[in-house]
């Protein structure tokens, strides 16, 4: 009877396994099935984002590609620029040594312009002691002349 219980018990043994699995089962199916579904909406998700990441990245090189060549030729004609800068400021430096030249050349020219000022003094001092003598002869005359006018017909 041993034996006859033992096959009886090893198919209720497997029947309870059978239902433990399936209720088992059951419960990861409400678990797996709707995770599984998130993941594939999250994965198609992240599809759309690294697809517009992309499609942003590629648009911002165009930019950044079309701005560079305006700089690039802005550079040049900065270079050129610069270039011509220098050629006008060696221009200014040999003027400006040309010039230091001739302030030398005008030493000699200072002090005769002082020896004129000094030659002016003595004319103007003279000028002043003939007006003083003029003033002087004017008085010494000019009474008696006054005098005389009185007679004379003119």
């Amino acid at each position: 009877m041993h034996r006859a219980t033992d096959p009886q018990l090893n198919a209720l043994a497997i029947e309870r396994l059978s239902q433990a699995f399936e209720t088992s089962a059951k419960r990861w199916e409400l678990i797996v099935y709707p995770s599984l579904f998130a993941f594939i909406i999250l994965a198609a998700y992240g599809f759309y984002l690294i697809f517009s990441l992309a499609r942003d990245v590629h648009s911002l090189s165009l930019v950044v590609e079309r701005n560079m060549m305006a700089m690039s030729g802005n550079m040049q004609s900065i270079a050129d620029n610069i270039s011509h800068m220098n050629v006008n400021i060696q221009t200014m430096a040999m003027s400006v040594d040309s010039m230091a030249t001739d302030v030398n050349t005008l030493t000699p020219m200072l002090v005769s312009m002082q020896n004129m000022d000094r030659s002016m003094q003595n004319m103007t001092l003279s000028t002043a002691s003939m007006r003083h003598d003029m003033a002087g002869m004017n008085q010494s005359v000019g009474r008696p002349m006054h005098f005389m006018n009185q007679f004379m017909p003119w």
